[in-house]
């Protein structure tokens, strides 16, 4: 029985399953996510081209949302990657996320109008982070975007989260407005009555600051992937 011990490389494969090819002819949004990988990783390892090495990092990590959410030393630990293409991986994600950002912000005139908006903005960091975190944005009088405040990471209740901190930087920004935003790691973006205890103390202390609360928006990875607690009429 013989070992294979040949590295794959992108050249070994025909001309017209080459990714760098087919993007260059097609795009890249005719790429699979492997082969967009593969890309980046250039070389395979004995026995598997890069697309197999991409296709089998995508199948481990659980798809490009787990791959993100890995750390640096988790995907270090994939078999044939090592430090720099992990540091490869990491950042073209990276690029991805700041890219989706500045467009939605371009796209609406770096205001916000709708839940659906504020959720598409912060999800690319929000759903990849492994422990919960309360974010609170900043508006002025046109729902535009002043800030993004990061205040707590770790279990969040209306009993651990001092209110005053919500407000706390949209009153030294002069900010009309502020809308909540928080994660669960589990994936699952129903609120807890924790949540709703929550968005109700806040709600009542913006009215006697003169800041209102637009929102609470809960994000998760599962369908829906996010909820308004406003939509829901909870708490507010």
């Amino acid at each position: 029985m013989t070992t294979n011990n040949r590295i794959y490389k992108i050249q070994d494969l025909d001309q017209n399953e080459r990714p760098r090819e087919r993007l260059a002819e097609y795009g890249p949004s005719a790429l699979s996510d492997a082969e967009l990988l593969a890309i980046i990783l250039r070389v395979g390892v004995p026995g598997e081209s890069a697309v197999m090495v991409g296709q089998r990092l995508l199948r481990d990590l659980d798809g490009l949302m787990g791959i993100h959410k890995a750390t640096y030393e988790e995907v270090c630990k994939q078999h044939g990657l090592g430090k720099a293409k992990a540091a490869q991986i990491k950042a073209a994600i990276e690029i991805g996320n700041r890219l989706a950002k500045r467009q939605i912000l371009e796209g609406n005139t770096a205001s916000f109008h709708k839940p659906e908006e504020v959720a598409e903005y912060v999800y690319p960091e929000m759903a990849g982070l492994d422990q919960e975190q309360l974010w609170v944005m900043l508006l002025d009088t046109r729902n535009k975007l002043q800030k993004v405040v990061k205040l707590y990471t770790g279990s969040l209740n209306s009993s651990t989260v001092r209110i005053g901190e919500l407000f706390k930087e949209a009153i030294r920004q002069n900010a009309a407005s502020i809308i909540i935003l928080h994660n669960h790691p589990s994936g699952d973006p129903s609120p807890s009555p924790e949540d709703i205890n929550l968005t109700r103390a806040a709600v009542q202390a913006g009215k006697l600051l003169d800041v209102e609360v637009l929102d609470h928006i809960v994000i998760g990875r599962n369908e829906p992937r996010f909820v308004s607690l406003k939509k829901k009429e909870l708490g507010f």
